[in-house]
């Protein structure tokens, strides 16, 4: 059987005709980026370089770059190009407000450089062999270090595409003298050899990989700017104070305390102080404690002592709020329906009192009492109908009495039921029922 193709398909195939395009179409019409921002280094650099290629290539592309420090493999992350507003571009006054939000000037981004072309395969086989030789680098720095008998700390070694540049990256609590270990080091890699001193959030950065919440470490996964986190957060937040769980995997305070610190000082300031008087529906009261993120305060009445939570929106000037009589009961049942408006509490009482009104409340004590006594006198009834009072005896009659004659009677009448019992058959049943016919017979 042949296939006709339908006129509706041979009009899609035409782009005049469809109002979609496809992704090959839309490829097509984009124009190459002059610009590209892209990642690279160890630390995370963010760069934004020129490129003056014919390849379009895409967000997460790895690319062969020329920075400041030689040739090495950089990770595409946008452009900064005219038709920015698509999904894979943004615009320049874009990119600089985002470096503005995440530490200005001491955002780690740099424009000193230039992308080369789409890295090739052999290029990232010559990278991932350079990575292998870590091992051996680190090894032989660390034999260095001991000879050299200095108070430093290795962390790790970053080789780059071109070869140009050896950076190794070290800890050290004190100033020191390495300029006869970058001899060393040179005369033994032939190459150019740089010593950056780090930290410990940066120490974390380079060899951590994930934290307790089960996520990469903030540090090595988008924070730039490490600023420091004091324990001033932490009791704000009303965190544990055990290092031991607010701590990260470099040994300080977690920054992700940092992320929600700018919320929770909003909402404190709109707590009211300890010890302060306050007005509540209630009356006024001074308050005892508040809670930041359900922003409720407990306050003790002044009238009867009595502690209630109420929401901050509910708390009033203690001079013009309800001022309870001196009469009144101190365990008096409070109103359940304190603090809502009047409409919304003539709503409800009119919900409550429909065809309840002569009804009371009892207490769950009472209820229980209630349906005890119930019980009680259903079984008493039931009792009482149980236990009838037995048909009164016949009286035996008396030999050489009236009715002496019908003794012969009742043993026949016994018999015969002894008879009905023995063939009445297998059940109780048949016994039973022997037994009915032999007292009628009689």
């Amino acid at each position: 059987m042949s296939i006709f193709p339908l006129p509706v398909f041979e009009a899609d195939a035409d782009p005049h005709h469809r109002d979609a395009r496809t992704d090959e179409e839309i490829y097509k019409q984009l124009k190459p980026p002059s610009t590209i921002v892209a990642r690279f280094g160890m630390l995370r650099w963010v760069g934004e370089f020129p490129y003056d290629g014919d390849v379009k290539p895409g967000c997460g592309s790895k690319l062969t770059a020329r920075t400041r420090r030689g040739t090495e493999i950089v990770e595409m992350l946008t452009t900064t190009c005219e038709n920015a507003g698509c999904a894979k571009s943004v615009t320049r006054q874009e990119l600089l407000e985002y470096i503005d939000n995440s530490g200005g000037r001491d955002f780690p981004f740099q424009t000193d450089g230039k992308i080369l072309h789409v890295a090739t395969i052999e290029e990232l086989n010559k990278q991932a062999a350079l990575e292998s030789n870590k091992k051996g680098y680190i090894k032989k720095c660390k034999e260095l270090i001991r000879e050299l008998n200095l108070a430093m700390k290795l962390v790790e070694v970053e080789p780059i595409l071109g070869e140009e540049l050896l950076t190794f990256y070290f800890m050290s609590q004190e100033r020191i003298d390495f300029r006869r270990l970058v001899r060393d080091l040179a005369a033994e890699f032939k190459t150019r050899i740089e010593m950056r001193q780090v930290g410990a959030r940066d120490e974390a950065r380079l060899v951590a990989d994930y934290e307790r919440c089960g996520q990469h470490c903030c540090c090595r996964q988008f924070l730039k700017v490490l600023k420091p986190v004091s324990m001033k957060s932490a009791k704000l937040q009303k965190a544990t104070l055990d290092p031991l769980k607010i701590s990260g995997r470099c040994g300080r305070l977690m920054c992700c305390l940092r992320y929600e610190d700018q919320t929770y000082e909003q909402l404190r300031k709109r707590l009211p102080r300890r010890k302060t008087r306050v007005g509540t529906s209630e009356g006024p009261g001074i308050v005892l404690d508040t809670k930041i993120l359900v922003q409720l305060a407990l306050v003790q009445l002044e009238h009867n002592g009595e502690q209630i939570a109420v929401p901050i929106e509910e708390l009033t000037d203690p001079e013009q709020c309800r001022v309870p009589p001196k009469d009144e009961p101190a365990d008096a049942e409070p109103d359940p329906l304190r603090g809502l408006s009047a409409g919304e509490a003539a709503r409800r009482s009119d919900d409550r009192g429909g065809g309840r009104s002569g009804r009371t409340k009892r207490s769950r004590a009472d209820q229980q009492d209630a349906y005890r006594a119930q019980s009680i006198e259903k079984e008493a009834a039931g009792d009482r109908g149980r236990t009838d009072s037995p048909p009164p005896e016949e009286p035996r009659p008396q030999p050489g009495a009236e009715g002496s004659e019908d003794k012969p009677k009742q043993k026949k009448r016994r018999r015969r039921r002894r008879r009905g019992r023995e063939h009445g058959g297998d059940g109780g049943s048949g016994g039973s029922s022997g037994g009915s016919g032999g007292g009628s017979a009689g």
